[in-house]
């Protein structure tokens, strides 16, 4: 298992660490060891008692300092600061991901030495600057003798690079950056020479054996028969995308690290005073509509690069249920309000707006705050996607999403799991009081309702459809009679044995949205001021 999975999986606390984690999983078996007990995290009889090195699955060994993984003790340790970590990795990464060299060397060997064998490095189509400055310039020679390497002078290719390409560095925490520039520069670049510009392993067109770009990505590889394929994807990936482009996540442009923002990129190609283009939209302006609300700009599993969900009327071309004719260049509606307009069709939906006992505000007001009229990637065409489109009005909780180091599963990906976007019965607009909203999913009998001829359950009775492996990779508690949680007795409902004014709820231990601890436990990591809260110190 990939030391990114197993963190990603079963410790979200490591979610921030796991761009720093990856040179550890390159070390060998001695060399863990030394980073384990130089660190306090483990002691040489620790190792000789049967600590083992992992190996991974994939064609690359990846082994893995398996302490960090099944000691609990060691585990809430070493998690205590992002910069234990760091520690961990400059202390002994160095060493770590070079091979010994072929021909013993001397430490103090000269770049004239490196010459004599690897001259081909130096010669190209395109060649790094830096080879002007000398091997030694990045690279320098560790031990002497049989065990002579030569390794690079930090323990990440990107820090190398970075300490020239400062203008790269992906330290902002608020901003977008492409996967391979926080991790390794070589996974797109070669160091020393390239037939390509910019020194690109490979071209940024062509298909799936040529395209660098498609060593990661899958986009417009294999698409569906009845699909349709993005002509502009035979320009070359780099035609409407820069790969080191960063900025605020939020915005499209840096999210997909655009060349320029929709919709000038795509009127770049696409005339919008084009006949066939003005008819296809049947007349009503779209020059400044932002065309990746409607249009996958890849591919797509339906005609003209339609997004995967489609309001009917857009959908069957029925336009004027909603649309009149444009006046003046302007949209003009059939209804002068939109709420109108959208409860003529969605009347349940207006209903429950007005009778709710808890009503959302922001479902007071134009249904398109939300949702787009035309098509969009999720389901009821929420923008820009399902998070974000609370995040807007609750900026305390997107700030919480920035700062904190985990994140409960629904705020990742779906508020409405849990609470009910257009008013509810319950306080905080959630869809179950209490702990029965917890156990839907985490209780020991979960699992949804299979949605007939889908790969989708539902839960709330209906009111939520999820992937339907989502509740199978939840904890389930094993409780009974309300107890089990966290231990075999411990209950997790009724009145506070310590103060019976108070009820037990999970809520009392954990906290709902995004906090400091692997488990959301209240407080942070240390368990002992949470469980004081009830169970006070013997005298």
């Amino acid at each position: 298992m990939r030391c990114e999975q197993y963190h990603r999986n079963y410790h979200g606390w490591a979610r921030k660490c796991v761009i720093s984690l990856i040179p550890l999983c390159e070390l060998s078996q001695g060399e863990m060891q030394t980073v384990a007990t130089r660190n306090g995290l483990a002691t040489n009889s620790s190792f000789s008692k049967g600590w083992k090195v992992l190996p991974g699955s994939d064609s690359r060994p990846m082994p893995c300092l398996w302490p960090f993984v099944g000691i609990p003790s060691i585990a809430h340790r070493v998690r205590k600061t992002a910069a234990h970590w760091l520690a961990l990795i400059v202390l002994a990464a160095v060493p770590a991901t070079a091979k010994q060299h072929p021909v013993p060397l001397d430490p103090k060997t000269d770049d004239a030495k490196c010459a004599e064998c690897h001259s081909d490095l130096t010669q190209g189509k395109v060649v790094h600057p830096a080879i002007q400055m000398g091997c030694s310039s990045c690279h320098f020679v560790r031990g002497s003798g049989e065990n002579t390497r030569v390794v690079l002078k930090t323990p990440k290719s990107t820090l190398l690079c970075t300490t020239c390409h400062a203008d790269k560095k992906a330290e902002n925490h608020g901003k977008r950056v492409h996967a391979p520039v926080a991790r390794d520069c070589l996974q797109c670049h070669d160091p020393h020479h390239s037939a390509n510009k910019a020194l690109l392993k490979k071209v940024t067109s062509g298909g799936k054996d040529d395209n660098l770009c498609l060593k990661c990505h899958t986009q417009g590889v294999n698409v569906p028969e009845k699909g349709s394929r993005h002509a502009a994807l035979d320009m070359g990936c780099d035609t409407c995308h820069i790969t080191h482009k960063t900025g605020d996540s939020g915005k499209e442009e840096f999210a997909f690290h655009l060349t320029k923002a929709v919709p000038a990129l795509c009127v770049d190609c696409h005339d919008v005073k084009d006949r066939k283009l003005v008819e296809a939209h049947k007349g009503q302006p779209f020059a400044g509509a932002v065309c990746t609300n409607c249009h996958e700009p890849h591919q797509s599993q339906l005609p003209k690069l339609m997004q995967a969900y489609v309001h009917p009327p857009f959908a069957d071309k029925t336009c004027e249920v909603c649309h009149e004719a444009a006046q003046g260049g302007k949209v003009k509606l059939t209804q002068a309000q939109v709420p109108a307009l959208c409860s003529s069709c969605h009347d349940e939906v207006a209903k429950k707006i007005a009778s709710a006992k808890f009503p959302h505000a922001g479902a007071q007001g134009d249904c398109t705050d939300c949702h787009d009229p035309h098509a969009g990637r999720y389901p009821r065409f929420v923008r820009p996607n399902p998070v974000a489109v609370c995040l807007g009005c609750h900026t305390d909780q997107a700030e919480a999403l920035k700062t904190k180091n985990v994140t409960h599963n629904p705020v990742s990906s779906q508020c409405s799991i849990c609470h009910a976007p257009h008013g509810g019965e319950n306080a905080k607009l959630l869809r179950a009081k209490d702990n029965d909203l917890c156990l839907e999913c985490h209780g020991p009998e979960a699992k949804g309702a299979k949605v007939p001829n889908s790969d989708k359950v539902s839960i709330f009775s209906g009111s939520v459809l999820l992937p339907s492996k989502y509740i199978e990779r939840t904890t389930h508690l094993p409780l009974v009679s309300g107890k089990g949680h966290p231990g075999a007795r411990h209950p997790v409902s009724g009145a506070d044995p310590s103060n019976p004014a108070k009820q037990i709820t999970c809520l009392r231990c954990h906290v709902p949205h995004a906090g400091d601890s692997h488990l959301l436990v209240t407080g942070g990591v240390n368990a002992a001021p949470l469980c004081s809260q009830c169970h006070a110190k013997p005298k």
